[in-house]
C-alpha cells in the first residue's frame, strides 16, 4: 500500500489543471498566526467591534480598527514565503497548476513568484488599501508609515479626504463577487482541486471544494485537523502544508514528467 505523499505526488504527476484552495494553516508556518485559533487576535479582541458597518458608520469604530491594524501589519511584512509557497510556485512553472484560490490576505503567494492573475483573493490584500470615495489605490506601507507617525484615521490625499479601507473583506462585509464566481469556475474547471492548509469552516469559500467534487474533479486535502469535507475527499493526509508539499515536489523530481 502506497504511503498517502505518494499518491498525492502521483495526483499531482498527472494534473495539468490542478487548482489550489490554500488556508491559514499555510501562513502558520510563515509566522503569521491565525487568528481564529486559540488565542489568536479574535480571542484577545471581540470581533464584532469590527465589522464593516462599524467602520463606515463612525470615525471611533475606523480608531479601532487602525489601531489593530497598525499592530498586526508588521506581521504580515514581516513574513517571507514558505516551502508550501514555494511547492505551487514549482507546480505552476512546471505546467501543472492552474491557479490558487486562497482565504489568505498576506500576498506570500505573490512573493513567492505566482503572477497576480494567478491567485484569486477571496478576502482581499492586507498589503493593499483603497479609498472608498475616489477608488485612489493606496500601498499599506503608506498607510502603516502615516499611522506610525501619530495619524489615528487615515484619509484619503486632498482634496477627496474620504475613507481609506483595507483591501481585505471585514466582518459582515460582502464576499467579492467576482472573485467568488472565478474561483467557482476554476474550481469546476480543475482536473485536481488540492486543499492545503484550510479547516473549511468559512463559507462561502469553504464551498470550493464542494463545486469541484460537483463537477466530477478529484479532490485531495492537506491538513492538520479535520474538516467537515474529508468525507468527499480522494485522498485526506493529516500534516503541515510545507512538509507535505516539499515532499510532493521532491518526489516529483524525481521521476520524469508525464507526456
Amino acid at each position: 500500500m502506497r504511503e498517502p505523499v505518494e499518491e498525492l505526488a502521483e495526483l499531482v504527476s498527472g494534473a495539468r489543471r490542478l487548482v489550489a484552495f490554500t488556508g491559514a494553516g499555510v501562513s502558520t508556518e510563515s509566522g503569521i498566526p491565525d487568528f481564529r485559533s486559540p488565542g489568536g487576535v479574535w480571542d484577545r479582541f471581540d470581533p464584532n467591534e469590527f465589522t464593516y458597518q462599524n467602520f463606515i458608520a463612525s470615525e471611533a469604530g475606523r480608531r479601532r480598527y487602525w489601531e489593530l491594524g497598525k499592530q498586526t501589519f508588521p506581521v504580515i511584512r514581516r513574513a517571507e514565503p514558505n516551502p508550501a509557497h514555494r511547492a505551487l510556485v514549482t507546480l505552476w512553472r512546471t505546467g501543472r497548476l492552474d491557479c490558487v484560490i486562497t482565504q489568505n490576505i498576506d500576498n506570500l503567494h505573490q512573493r513567492a513568484g505566482l503572477p497576480p492573475e494567478r491567485v484569486v483573493e477571496l478576502h482581499g490584500n492586507a498589503t493593499q488599501a483603497r479609498c472608498l470615495a475616489c477608488e485612489k489605490p493606496y500601498d499599506r506601507e503608506h498607510i502603516q508609515a502615516r499611522l506610525e507617525d501619530g495619524v489615528e484615521v487615515p484619509l484619503c490625499d486632498p482634496p477627496c479626504a474620504g475613507i481609506i479601507k483595507p483591501r481585505t473583506i471585514m466582518f459582515g462585509e460582502a464576499m467579492p463577487r467576482r472573485e467568488l464566481e472565478e474561483a467557482e469556475r476554476r474550481a469546476r474547471a480543475a482536473d485536481l482541486f488540492l486543499v492545503v492548509g484550510s479547516s473549511l469552516v468559512v463559507y462561502p469559500a469553504a464551498y470550493m471544494p464542494l463545486h469541484a467534487k460537483q463537477a466530477g474533479v478529484r479532490l485531495a486535502i492537506v491538513n492538520l485537523s479535520e474538516t467537515p469535507h474529508d468525507q468527499a475527499a480522494d485522498l485526506v493526509i493529516r500534516g503541515s502544508a510545507a512538509a507535505v508539499l516539499a515532499a510532493v515536489i521532491e518526489r516529483l523530481q524525481s521521476r520524469p514528467v508525464s507526456p
